[in-house]
């Protein structure tokens, strides 16, 4: 069920081309502090719901960082994993110039999942505007999805938490669910503050080994387009199940790092959770019930609208013109600020952390609609 309420959504636009067999959706959620902001997902599954729910997360991920959009998204019916590349090439290109009648004005596009700095190209070239999306590449002026800024805003936000609730990073493990465009740098930065990574997992399945994983071999796999259970025994691998990403939910680590699926962790998942601090790094990783659950259980929930804000904040970099040299140190300022804050309520009221995000994000909005 979508929700509907005073914050929206305000638009749901489908579109089709069929010449192109194209089917795509894209939900305005919330336009108060400026165009709706969010990325375009390819999935085969993908639905207005879905969406919907993302756009909200976008809505509420603006308005706690303080940034000048409202909240979108958008989403592509289509499995990239099997199509070629001239396909999906047509695919984007069509639902940009679909897009024109509110792209760039009230929508600005973005990558998300199986969404690349290519796919932003043919999506700004096609739609006949720069400012149409964010995440182009460099040679467009753009910074990339791929550079890492929210997996980079993750692991400060895992780091602030972790002090928050006393838990010493040096002596601590941590899990990351899905190896990409988040779940590998937050890997990387988390393991540089000196947390021990032990458990990954991808579409393929879950990996563990309570004495570490090395990343750069697991980073190697992965940009040979492999996948992270082919981490090999010799080097200290320990397969914890070849099949099943989900497996990763049953490890043993302080810290488990959300990096992709949505919906990852249900009802009855809960009690299976060993871990102290969930920080996510994807989108909608759990409902809202299901996080109450965890706080309830003692977990440490970081929502994902303030953990994984890295992203949205680059964006915002790339679309300004701003430096880009900039980009770690306002990610970084914004992220471990608001991270901060929020735990602060939640610790000292015993309340839910979301509730204490959700509090701060609607306050931003109220302000701005009574100015």
């Amino acid at each position: 069920m979508i929700e509907y309420n005073q914050y929206g959504p305000e638009k749901i636009l489908s579109v089709y081309d069929s010449e192109a067999g194209m089917r795509g959706v894209v939900v305005i959620d919330n336009t108060t502090l400026g165009p709706g902001k969010g990325g375009i997902r390819m999935t085969p599954t993908v639905d207005v719901e879905e969406v919907a729910r993302l756009a909200r997360t976008m809505t509420w991920k603006c308005a706690v960082m303080e940034l000048p959009f409202g909240g979108a998204k958008a989403g592509l019916i289509a499995d990239s994993k099997g199509i070629g590349l001239g396909k999906k090439q047509a695919l984007v290109e069509a639902f940009a110039r679909s897009l024109k009648v509110i792209c760039p004005a009230i929508y600005i596009a973005a990558p998300d999942m199986y969404m690349s700095a290519q796919d932003m190209a043919w999506f700004a070239e096609a739609n006949g505007n720069m400012k149409s999306c964010t995440g182009k590449p460099e040679n467009m002026g753009g910074i990339p999805h791929e550079t890492g800024g929210t997996g980079y805003g993750v692991h400060h936000a895992a780091r602030v938490a972790a002090d928050m609730i006393g838990l010493d990073l040096r002596k601590a493990s941590f899990a990351v669910e899905g190896f990409g465009n988040v779940g590998k740098p937050a890997a990387r930065y988390l393991g540089e503050t000196g947390a021990k990574f032990v458990a990954v997992s991808d579409s393929q399945g879950t990996i563990y080994h309570p004495e570490g994983l090395s990343f750069d071999a697991l980073a190697a796999l992965k940009e040979q387009g492999r996948s992270v259970v082919e981490y090999p025994n010799g080097a200290g691998g320990e397969v914890c199940d070849l099949t099943s990403c989900d497996r990763i939910l049953d490890v043993e680590a302080d810290i488990l790092i959300t990096a992709a699926r949505k919906d990852l962790i249900n009802y009855p998942d809960v009690e299976r959770l060993r871990f102290k601090l969930i920080v996510e790094g994807s989108n909608i990783p759990m409902s809202f019930q299901v996080e109450n659950l965890c706080f309830k259980k003692g977990i440490t929930v970081v929502p994902d609208f303030v953990a994984n804000a890295g992203g949205l904040i680059s964006s915002y970099v790339e679309h300004i013109g701003a430096d880009r040299n900039s980009i770690h140190e306002v990610i970084e300022e914004r992220v471990v600020e608001n991270t901060r804050a929020i735990l602060e309520e939640s610790l000292s009221g015993n309340r839910m952390p979301r509730k204490c995000a959700l509090n701060l994000a609607r306050s931003r909005i109220q302000k701005r609609r009574s100015s």
